[in-house]
């Protein structure tokens, strides 16, 4: 089975180019463009494995939607969640963190990372 990746990131090309590189890797993907249409999305989706989080959005920002997500108890430890942001702060990094986030990307990204920190937080990926 499929497993499903929601890509959460309102600069569309983002989403498309963290898309391309997850659908290469064997991912299906759903896309939102903020913090409440990826909240409607999980629930929408419950078995999301993986959910891959921008922190500057309008509406309702990362950090806002990981905080509610992991606030209900389904999802208090899955899906797992990769913060990939322009968010470079140590302090920014360890709220994620404490939130519940499981790793963290700084952007500018690559494939090569997106891989290094899936086998970091442990989702299994079609390797080429």
């Amino acid at each position: 089975m499929t497993q499903k990746v929601l890509v959460v990131d309102d600069a569309r090309v983002v989403r498309i180019s963290l898309g391309r590189i997850l659908k290469k890797l064997g991912f299906e993907i759903i896309e939102a463009e903020n913090g409440k249409e990826a909240y409607e999305a999980m629930n929408a989706h419950p078995d999301i494995a993986l959910v891959m989080l921008d922190w500057n959005m309008p509406v309702m920002n990362g950090y806002e939607f990981l905080v509610a997500m992991r606030e209900q108890e389904r999802f208090s430890e899955n899906p797992r969640v990769i913060m990939v942001t322009t968010e470079t702060g140590m302090p920014s990094m360890l709220k994620a963190l404490a939130a519940g986030a499981d790793e963290y990307i700084m952007k500018p990204f690559d494939e090569s990372l997106v891989c290094d920190k899936l086998d970091i937080v442990g989702i299994a990926y079609n390797r080429e």
